[in-house]
């Protein structure tokens, strides 16, 4: 019967040997692997891009149930979501307590769902307020419907000087050329008494 010492030297060259045809079959799992990416000219940090690929989409994958039942539990609960997450697709009401991803943002503007928020504004506008709206927005219109025929800004030369070519509206107080003048009648230019009482005749109507 064998000894103990004969039983563990046996151990250890069995182990040796099975540690050497553990070596010689990864050695010759490399040089395959090698001559693989060799032949289609791929280098280490392909296969890294590539896992790095499949453990994203496998996270993707497992996280989109999670998504989508947030998302029904809020359309059970029948409120409408008002703030979605752009990048994982969560989304909250805007009730109760808030997800971490809106939580400590102070400006939650650009989470709003633009449809959500919007609706909820034009819902919340009433009839009268719109009415309300429309009558002010008249007011300015009937004003500048009274006022029409009312020449506003400068007003159209009446009386000219000859010698020096000075002007004069006939509205406000009369230049030094024209305040002295008798009979005025010399200084009027051709057809201005025609468009100055054209021009009255159209504000009277508008009174």
């Amino acid at each position: 019967m064998p000894t103990l010492e004969q039983i563990q030297a046996n151990i250890w060259k069995l182990q040796a040997q099975a540690d050497a045809l553990i070596a010689k079959k990864a050695q010759a799992a490399v040089d395959q692997i090698r001559a693989l990416m060799l032949k289609h000219g791929l280098t280490t940090e392909d296969i890294e891009a590539r896992a790095r690929a499949k453990r994203e989409a496998k996270a993707a994958s497992e996280s989109a149930p999670k998504v989508k039942s947030k998302a029904a539990s809020s359309l059970k609960s029948g409120t409408p979501a008002k703030y979605r997450h752009p990048k994982t697709g969560e989304t909250w009401t805007g009730h109760g307590r808030a997800p971490a991803w809106i939580a400590n943002v102070r400006d939650r503007s650009k989470f709003l769902i633009a449809s959500g928020a919007d609706a909820a504004r034009a819902a919340s506008v009433s009839p009268v307020s719109k009415a309300r709206t429309a009558a002010k927005k008249a007011v300015p219109v009937a004003g500048a419907i009274a006022h029409k025929g009312q020449r506003k800004g400068p007003q159209p030369a009446k009386c000219l000087d000859p010698k020096t070519g000075a002007t004069w509206s006939g509205k406000g107080p009369a230049p030094a050329w024209l305040a002295a003048a008798k009979d005025r009648s010399k200084f009027l230019i051709a057809g201005a008494d025609t468009v100055a009482s054209t021009a009255s005749a159209a504000s009277k109507r508008g009174k």
